[in-house]
């Protein structure tokens, strides 16, 4: 029987996903992957056609588990940008109970970037933390390298226990350093 939540609808569509994953699996060669972060980079070159997320993708030992246990229990996602958020799937967020925030373009996050002279990102993260969605969160960052930063500072120096994170995010300015 066909899991609604995680599988394609029709026969079609699920043997489409099953021969894509089948190239991915051979195109991809060797990898020093558990079984379950391979799920979850196999997926990532899926829907990228980037077959260099193999060897580049790094985890942390419990990533995981705490990430399964984060959708599990419901925990807030917590993006930099709307576009992370555009693409999950919504009947999936809803079988799990997961709400998803992202403050980036709310207008008091953009005065006070403006004033404090940081960025929407940095702003934005700090609006989620002081809302109460950053703790025990799946925090993605997709976009902005100084939201990561600022994620990892509220770790450092407010406390800050987010269930996840999940950080990717593009550009030439920090992207590295955030990413480290």
């Amino acid at each position: 029987s066909t899991n609604i939540v995680t599988e394609q609808l029709t026969r079609a569509g699920q043997s489409i996903e099953r021969d894509s994953f089948a190239i991915v699996d051979c195109e991809a060669g060797a990898h020093d992957y558990s079984d379950a972060q391979w799920q979850v980079v196999r997926r990532m070159i899926h829907a990228t056609a980037d077959f260099e997320f193999n060897g580049l993708t790094r985890f942390h030992p419990d990533a995981i588990a705490a990430g399964i246990n984060a959708i599990q229990r419901g925990a807030p996602l917590v993006a930099d940008v709307e576009m992370i958020l555009a693409g999950l799937s919504q009947p999936r967020l809803a079988h799990f109970g997961i709400r998803t925030y992202q403050y980036i373009a709310d207008a008091d996050v953009i005065e006070t970037a403006k004033i404090e002279n940081t960025t929407r990102a940095v702003q934005a993260m700090r609006k989620a933390h002081a809302l109460g969605v950053l703790q025990g969160a799946i925090v993605a960052v997709g976009n902005a390298p100084t939201a990561l930063l600022e994620v990892v500072r509220l770790i450092e120096e407010e406390e800050l226990r987010p269930a996840l994170i999940v950080g990717m995010p593009v550009g030439f300015v920090s992207a590295a350093e955030s990413k480290e």
